[in-house]
């Protein structure tokens, strides 16, 4: 320590400090060569003011290699000799001049200022160290709690999204299936109401031929009984209306097909939706039950840069709603197509009843015609009388019937004028008003029938009258429309062709 000390005073420079022992090293040892110059420690130093400038005595420091107490070893490789260290005696010099000691001394020491300087910077740099490292502590221990904190408020607000998404999730997955479940029922209603659709535009196939069937068979009588009556009115009244009301059919069977192209459509759509929602429950319900001890956890590096979404949330849940109010609107179709379809076979059938009613009525009508013709024709002149007292007969009641409808149409009129009386906006035109206009219209038109036929009636009681000369070739023609009319028209026509499919 002296001999450095000694060797930074005279500015020789730091040397490098080597390892006491080279014993268990792995490589040899080389020790510096230091050269000394004998003529610097002549030199006066003025940087000191303190310095004595005289009496200095250098001494021969002998290498301690030469006494085998040194682990230095004497380096000859390079053949270069070196003076020996001098240093100032300090041990040995005062028993030769004190002076010099004293000198040497003074010379070899730091002052206690600089000594008490250099331990209070030693202290101060090592409680400033101190004070740093422990602020420096403290704020990492700070970080790490905050950092913990914030991850774990991160973790526990991903969690309650996650949560929140799920139920958006499971409530639009129940929704979309409860709406399939819906539509699936309202399908099969639909494909019902196709078959049944399909079943009356067949069911009319057999009353339409069989007034074809009638119409030909009629064509066949001779004679003035070749007539265009009201029966043979009626029939060609009755193949209008079935054909008419097969288009009808057809065109409700196509609306019936193309809505439920639509609902397959719409069916298709909500099993996409709701197999995708299960899907994505799916994912999500595992990603909220993850934690930080989960197994199968890795990094991927990157991949909160990348964005694969193709929706946002608001959007997500109006494609959700969008698809659900389609299908509705379908189902809605349907059920109105339906209530359509229904109101269609009930009209249809009620209309195909009335005209086959209609008809029998009249073939039945015209039948007794032809039998009180024929009667009438059988008993002769002696008959006669008898014959025109039936028709007069006849007449009545249909005067009696034409005179039982005037309650019925007292009834409506009643009703129509009162329903007048409803204050402001009451009088409307509701469908009881169109009911009562429609019902007198019927009533009107069942009495101008009854008219009419009444009037034909007392024609025929002219006609008897004047008539009576030609019954007997008269007698052969109506035999044979009796037969026509009563035993091939009527005889086809005694059972309804349709099937129970019709409600009336």
């Amino acid at each position: 320590m002296y001999i450095e000390n000694h060797m930074d005073v005279l500015g020789l420079g730091k040397r490098q400090l080597q390892p006491w022992s080279t014993v268990g090293s792995s490589m040899p040892y080389t020790e510096y060569k230091i050269p000394i110059r004998v003529s610097d420690y002549n030199h006066t130093h003025h940087l000191l003011p303190w310095r004595p400038s005289t009496g200095f005595e250098n001494i021969e420091v002998i290498p301690l290699a030469r006494k085998c107490i040194s682990n230095y070893p004497l380096d000859t490789t390079n053949g270069v000799m070196h003076k020996p260290l001098k240093f100032p005696d300090l041990v040995t010099g005062c028993h030769k001049d004190p002076v010099h000691a004293s000198r040497a001394a003074l010379y070899t020491r730091y002052t206690p200022n600089e000594w008490f300087q250099k331990q209070m910077k030693y202290y101060n740099e090592a409680d400033s160290n101190r004070h740093l490292s422990e602020r420096l502590r403290n704020d990492a221990l700070k970080i790490v709690r905050s950092a913990k904190e914030k991850i774990q408020y991160g973790q526990l607000d991903t969690g309650r999204r996650l949560g929140e998404r799920i139920n958006d999730v499971s409530f639009w997955r129940n929704e979309i299936s409860s709406e399939l479940e819906r539509l699936l029922q309202e399908i099969e209603r639909l494909q019902d109401c196709r078959s049944v659709l399909e079943k009356a535009i067949r069911d009319i196939e057999g009353p339409l031929h069989i007034a074809e069937e009638c119409l030909y068979h009629r064509e066949a009588r001779k004679g003035t009984e070749l007539v265009h009556d009201e029966s043979e009115k009626c029939l060609l009244r009755e193949i209008d209306n079935l054909k008419n009301c097969q288009k009808k059919l057809e065109a409700c069977l196509d609306k019936c097909k193309d809505q439920l192209r639509n609902c397959r459509a719409s069916q298709n759509q909500l099993e996409l939706d709701l197999k995708n929602k299960e899907s994505a429950l799916g994912i999500d319900m595992m990603c909220h039950q993850l934690n930080n001890y989960s197994h199968g956890l890795q990094y991927y590096a990157g991949i909160e840069k990348y964005d694969p979404c193709l929706s946002e949330q608001e959007c997500w849940s109006e494609a959700a709603n969008r698809i659900i109010q389609k299908s509705q609107h379908e189902r809605n179709m349907s059920s109105q197509l339906r209530t359509c379809a229904e109101s269609i076979i009930n009209k249809v059938s009620q209309e195909m009843w009335d005209s086959w009613s209609n008809t029998n009525n009249a073939l039945t009508h015209r039948s007794s015609e032809l039998l009180e013709a024929k009667n009438k024709l059988q008993q002769h002149l002696q008959k006669v009388q008898q014959e025109i007292f039936d028709v007069e007969k006849n007449m009545e009641l249909m005067r009696k019937a034409i005179a039982d409808k005037s309650h019925a149409i007292k009834v409506a009129h009643t009703r129509l004028e009162a329903r007048m009386h409803r204050p402001d906006l009451e009088l409307c035109r509701d469908n009881a008003y169109l009911s009562l206009q429609k019902e007198i219209d019927e009533i009107d038109h069942q009495v101008k029938r009854m008219h009419k036929a009444l009037k034909e009636l007392e024609d025929q009681h002219q006609r008897l009258l004047r008539t009576r000369t030609a019954l007997e070739h008269d007698l052969a023609l109506k035999i044979d429309s009796i037969y026509i009319d009563r035993e091939k028209v009527c005889g086809l026509r005694r059972a309804y062709p349709v099937n129970a499919l019709f409600r009336f």
